[in-house]
């Protein structure tokens, strides 16, 4: 079966359609119903011949993935569970803020960097998800918009370390920003990593202007290693001068993660360490109160833990807003519905509330 979604992303759409017989303004004609029109099937697509449909109905395929669960919170936010061809299982979420349609995708099946907080990474990485199945997430929670909306902003900051998988990543992205994609600017695309200083390179390298946040967790090697265990190999220093580059070089600022978590990470000596390492440098830190995860130990700081916090890193200075946390009644963080999920999991399609 021929893969339209990946035949889409890869720009080999029209040697497809050229290879059925069709000429080439049909290409054009399937990327409307299936990126503009957002159709799922073939007999919606009304302005091509019947007997075209039906051929392509048993050649192609639109989607390579399912629904397997579709959950929402009352705050808006909507979060899919997608079933992969080959049985594995991702996650992708939509949040709405205002007149903002954010959404955050996944980049690998599972995750190998073994951040001690998170859900994707407790049963390590399968493999890569190939630029399709990246931009299918893209496209499957654009459909739950209305017509008269759009997807305005994308964090690559679901499952999997998105530089690990950098390439099918970026071709992804240009799909998003392609004016025959999604036409979604790249200052509003936002890619989130624990830093791998050879791919922050390789973005400087192919100026590619995204927006980058760098998961930091901690404000030393020894507490970031505990956390971020794929941190000893690397080092702090080695990923600030990376990321020190690439906003040189973009010109874009930096954000910095920081998961907050209780009587880890949280306390006025990490936060008076954070500030002394970011002061000078034109980013954002981003802060980020802990969403517990069933099964694991960690816990959300108290309120007058997190204000502390961040009273010190505002009296250095320091740019810094905590994120407001949406979708936990969903199961939002990162790992956790594919988790409760893998039990006698049957993929559905449609809307499982």
């Amino acid at each position: 079966m021929i893969d339209l979604v990946e035949q889409i992303v890869g720009h080999q759409l029209e040697a497809t359609v050229k290879e059925l017989g069709q000429p080439k303004f049909r290409a054009k004609q399937l990327r409307e119903w299936i990126v503009q029109q957002r159709v799922d099937s073939f007999e919606a697509m009304t302005n091509l011949p019947k007997a075209l449909r039906e051929k392509l109905a048993e050649s192609c395929r639109i989607w390579t993935t399912t629904v397997a669960k579709h959950t929402t919170a009352d705050d808006g936010t909507e979060k899919l569970l997608v079933q992969l061809h080959d049985g594995g299982r991702i996650e992708c979420v939509l949040l709405r803020d205002g007149d903002r349609r954010t959404i955050c995708i996944s980049s690998q099946v599972g995750c190998a960097m073994g951040c001690v907080f998170c859900a994707s990474g407790l049963d390590g990485v399968e493999r890569n998800l190939t630029a399709g199945e990246i931009a299918e997430q893209m496209l499957r929670l654009q459909m739950l918009l209305p017509a008269g909306e759009r997807l305005s902003h994308i964090v690559v900051m679901g499952m999997g370390e998105p530089l690990a998988n950098v390439d099918r990543l970026l071709q992804a992205l240009n799909f998003a920003t392609d004016e025959d994609g999604l036409g979604i600017s790249a200052r509003r695309i936002t890619i989130s990593t624990v830093g791998l200083p050879p791919a922050i390179d390789k973005l400087a390298k192919l100026d590619t202007r995204f927006h980058l946040a760098v998961s930091l967790h901690a404000p030393n090697d020894e507490l970031r290693t505990q956390i971020v265990p794929v941190n000893k190999n690397i080092g702090i220093d080695a990923i600030l001068q990376a990321a020190d580059h690439y906003f040189d070089v973009s010109g874009r600022r930096l954000t910095f993660e920081y998961v907050l978590l209780s009587d880890l990470n949280d306390r006025p000596e990490h936060a008076q360490q954070l500030a002394r390492l970011l002061k000078g440098r034109p980013a954002l830190l981003n802060v980020i109160p802990y969403n517990p995860v069933p099964g694991l130990p960690y816990e959300t700081p108290s309120i007058h833990a997190q204000q502390r916090f961040r009273e010190i890193l505002e009296n250095y200075g320091i740019t810094v807003k905590f994120r407001h946390r949406k979708g936990d009644k969903i199961n939002a963080a990162c790992g956790q519905l594919r988790r409760l999920s893998k039990e006698n999991l049957v993929p559905l399609e449609g809307t499982i509330r």
